[in-house]
């Protein structure tokens, strides 16, 4: 249903809300006010976009029509599984292999990338193969969206694919790649369908227009196939285009000539498309987070507009209560048994077993998959295994990591919870969201020093790789603060698997001895993750017990103000009362409205991300 004819868009309503719920914050408190505005001030509407495809679509060279750099990413058909390339804009060119939440990034010269991100080519001595690799420069395009090229090998029905999906649910944008030589295959559609409830927005690009004429008819195959198959990208947008046509340009003998093969390149079109779509829709989450911050501070103000309310109505009967509430939570402050952290234990404790469980599970998953691949492997396939099995241990280290991370999320509201009515919790969770930050911040495993046999250092995480940080940390900032959580806990895991197993230790290439391979491989990994997961574990609880204590803490010293408050009512004349009781019931009238009107804007944008 269209909007009625005059009446405001969505972003004008937003705007129009955003200022008016502004001036009811800063009426009752100047300073929550400019915290505000500082979130306001701060976003980001950095977009990206990540771009998969089959072995042979012409992915990398499309990524290198698309930044102006021919060659840049690397195209052979080795390129590594596990190691992802992101670009940025920057002033110079520049790049680095990077370790997220373990080590420091390492430098590389552009001309030496394909040696960092190719199975075919060794990485420089002493080194160990990066999370990912961001190569940054002054490329116009890269100013307003960021571009994840995923490697290509293994296909999308392999553990590649699954290593894309994890990329690609992080993303703004989906830039999906297949070639003009044929429509959709299965393994495609597949993915399509596997990734329809994880991915926002797929565009579509059918690469090599120039070497197929039926490119059209192609298209329109790949139209009615997405119908049947994947009706979730139906009306997706193709754009037909030629890297080697954009490339051809560079060597024209004119301008004139070079500007029409860029113009039937179909390049400028698909970066044209990829900033109004998604710099338009990365703006909208980053009002949502000016938006959910005016909620938060709207809901502390809302709950001590209720307190003073009651005070002024209720008296001593309210200053009563409130030395009841803050004795218990004295109480359950300094009182040796602490009921709520013994709750707090036994919900990490519960926690720990059902991330061992799904571990133990996917772990066995794996085994048996590969067990299956070995038996019926020819000679030349067993070599490429070890790649596989990497990805896949890669894979289950990211979902395991951010299955912790949200039951430990889980944990902590369940925690505040069994302390704070929801009134109380309006109140600290704004106090904490103006702290500046998490108060619950995991540290990664410690560092230890590669050994022959323990170079196992390919590191994955909530807050680590491409797909779940890299990511995360631009366009989707807005989509989690749009329901968040008090005391959020960020988690870092490590993994070692089969990269690096691979070159450390001979193994015939027999089945046999590649099984007892694969259960080696396996076992390290499991122990590996157990390990990081136990210890992640006890920092949780070490940090979020402080966090909780904290929010004890706080909130007494609020009913402390609180009950100063109370006092002075108790002395005003009932004149004076009344009117102040007027006053305070139309601010709590303007604050509840401001946020349902705050809450309702944030729901719209929330169906409008899912219906794109």
């Amino acid at each position: 249903m269209s909007a009625p004819v005059g009446a405001p868009t969505l972003p004008a309503q937003v705007k129009a809300a955003q200022e008016q719920l502004l001036g009811v914050v800063r009426e009752a408190d100047p300073q929550v006010a400019k915290w505000v505005e500082g979130i306001r001030g701060a976003r980001q509407g950095h977009p990206s976009v990540v771009v998969v495809g089959e072995t042979n679509r012409g992915k990398s060279s499309l990524v290198n029509a698309m930044i102006s750099m021919p060659g840049l990413s690397p195209v052979d058909a080795d390129v590594a599984t596990a190691t992802y390339l992101v670009f940025e804009h920057a002033p110079q060119w520049g790049a680095q292999a990077c370790y997220p939440g373990q080590l420091a990034p390492v430098p590389i010269d552009l001309g030496q990338l394909i040696n960092w991100v190719s199975a075919a080519h060794e990485l420089p001595p002493g080194q160990i193969p990066p999370r990912y690799v961001e190569v940054s420069g002054p490329v116009p395009l890269l100013e307003r969206i960021t571009i994840v090229d995923t490697p290509g090998v293994g296909g999308l029905d392999s553990m590649h694919g699954e290593l894309a999906k994890e990329a690609a649910a992080g993303a703004t944008a989906l830039l999906f790649v297949v070639d003009a030589s044929a429509p959709f295959t299965s393994t495609e559609l597949q993915f399509l369908r596997d990734v329809g409830d994880r991915v926002e927005t797929v565009v579509f690009a059918l690469s090599k227009v120039d070497a197929f004429r039926g490119w059209r008819e192609v298209m329109e195959a790949d139209r009615q196939l997405l119908a049947e198959h994947a009706p979730r990208f139906a009306d997706a947008v193709f754009h037909p285009v030629s890297a080697r046509m954009f490339e051809t340009a560079a060597k024209a003998p004119n301008e004139q000539m070079a500007a029409m093969l860029r113009e039937k390149s179909g390049i400028a079109p698909l970066q044209v498309a990829l900033q109004e779509l998604l710099v338009g829709r990365s703006a909208m989450l980053g009002e949502a987070n000016t938006l959910r911050a005016l909620s938060s501070a709207l809901g502390e103000l809302k709950a001590k507009l209720q307190a003073e309310s009651r005070a002024l109505s209720s008296g001593e009967a309210e200053a009563e209560q409130l030395r009841e509430r803050r004795d218990q939570l004295t109480a359950d402050r300094r009182t040796s048994t602490r009921g709520w952290q013994l709750k707090l234990r036994a919900e990490v404790q519960r926690t720990r077993v059902e991330i061992g469980h799904e571990s133990s599970r996917e772990m066995r998953d794996a085994q048996s998959h590969f067990r299956q691949l070995i038996d019926g492997a020819k000679r030349d396939e067993l070599a490429a295994l070890p790649q596989q099995v990497d990805i896949a241990l890669q894979t289950t280290s990211q979902r395991i990591s951010m299955q912790l991370s949200q039951r430990l999320n889980q944990v902590t509201n369940v925690s505040l919870a069994e302390l704070f009515s929801a009134e109380e919790l309006d109140v600290i969770r704004a106090q904490f969201l103006r702290a500046g930050g998490p108060p619950v911040v995991l540290r990664p495993p410690d560092k230890k020093p590669p050994t022959a046999e323990d170079k196992l250092l390919v590191f994955m995480g909530i807050s680590g790789g491409v797909g779940a940080g890299k990511i995360a940390a631009l366009p989707l900032a807005g989509v989690a603060i749009l329901n968040p959580v008090v005391l959020p806990a960020t988690i870092v895991i490590g993994l070692g698997a089969g990269w690096w197993m691979a070159r450390t230790r001979k193994h015939a290439s027999d089945k046999q001895h590649m099984k007892q391979w694969l259960v080696e491989a396996i076992a390290d990994a499991r122990s590996t993750l157990d390990q990081l997961v136990a210890e992640q574990l006890i920092e949780a609880e070490q940090q979020l017990s402080m966090a909780l204590d904290e929010a004890l803490g706080r909130r007494i010293d609020a009913i402390e103000a609180e009950l100063k408050e109370v006092d002075k009512t108790i002395k005003m004349g009932a004149q004076e009362r009344s009117k102040k009781i007027a006053i305070v019931s139309k601010r709590l009238k303007d604050v509840s409205d401001g946020r349902d009107r705050a809450e309702t804007l944030l729901a719209r944008i929330r169906s409008l991300r899912d219906k794109s």
